[in-house]
Formats: C-alpha cells, sequence, structure tokens
C-alpha cells in the first residue's frame, strides 16, 4: 500500500477508466483530490465519521475554489484559441502544471489533516460515498472508482 496520498493518487489515477470516472464525478460537482482522498483513506481503513469528513471537505473547498477552480478555468478558456496559437499554447501547458502543483498541494493538507487518523478500523466505512456529491451516489463512476481502487490494493497488497 502507499503510504503517502499523492503516489496512491497517482497509481490508482493511471489504472484504466479512473480519469473518465473522476472526470464525470468532477462533472457531477465533485472534487477529484476528495476522491482520491477517499480512496486511500479507504485502503488504509481509517474510521469515517462526519468530524472528519468535514473537515476535509473545510480543506478542499476553499483551496479548489480560491486556487485550482481558476487555474482550471482559464487552461479550458485557452483550449481553442491554443490549437491555433503556439504561444498561448505554451502558456496554457504552464497553466496546466500550474493546476496540478495546486491539486498536489491540496493532497498533501489532505494528508496531512488525516494522517493522525488511526488506521486498521474493523468498522466498513464508504469514504468514496461519503467525499462524493450527492448526485454521483449510486453512479457508475463511483463503480468504477471502487472497483478500481480494489484492483490497486490487491495488486500492492500481492507485491
Amino acid at each position: 500500500m502507499y503510504t503517502d496520498l499523492w503516489n496512491h493518487a497517482l497509481a490508482l489515477y493511471a489504472r484504466p477508466g479512473v480519469e473518465a470516472a473522476c472526470l464525470d464525478v468532477q462533472a457531477m460537482g465533485g472534487d477529484v483530490c476528495l476522491l482520491l482522498c477517499a480512496t486511500w483513506l479507504q485502503a488504509r481503513a481509517v474510521a469515517l465519521n462526519e468530524e472528519r469528513a468535514q473537515a476535509l471537505r473545510a480543506i478542499a473547498g476553499p483551496w479548489q475554489h480560491d486556487v485550482v477552480a481558476p487555474l482550471r478555468s482559464l487552461r479550458q478558456q485557452w483550449r481553442a484559441a491554443a490549437q491555433h496559437d503556439p504561444h498561448l499554447a505554451a502558456l496554457r501547458e504552464h497553466v496546466k502544471g500550474l493546476e496540478l502543483q495546486a491539486e498536489q498541494q491540496l493532497l498533501q493538507r489532505l494528508e496531512t489533516c488525516a494522517r493522525q487518523w488511526p488506521t486498521g478500523s474493523r468498522e466498513p466505512t464508504d469514504w468514496l460515498d461519503r467525499l462524493a456529491p450527492d448526485q454521483a451516489r449510486g453512479h457508475d463512476a463511483l463503480v468504477s472508482l471502487r472497483v478500481a481502487a480494489a484492483a490497486l490494493q490487491e495488486a500492492e497488497d500481492g507485491d
């Protein structure tokens, strides 16, 4: 098992179908970093409670709103124009890099918060369901994330 959230997130995101599932949930108002954190907490068997879920949301919400979303919006606004302007395309790639750095920073902040919580809980928890937006609950995208996270966990445990 990856002990840090960033490497867990990279490994999970690289699995088939995960990027599309994350983007589907993002389109429903979900936070991809929270989803990736949820799968990490699940893999570490961290007990779920509302106070912990709220702590993670309190970290992610402002950072997404103030830092990640403006970078993403700018990058998306430049998509069409950048196809015909190599200088703008280069700037767009820089913005994309900043967006990724902002997401990495958010994952680090989430990990710092969650690192203090005990692992190895025997109680069944569903972090993914708790941290996904209401409209995503029961959606195929969450099922895909669960399947991919379980497969990643099996692969890691087999090492």
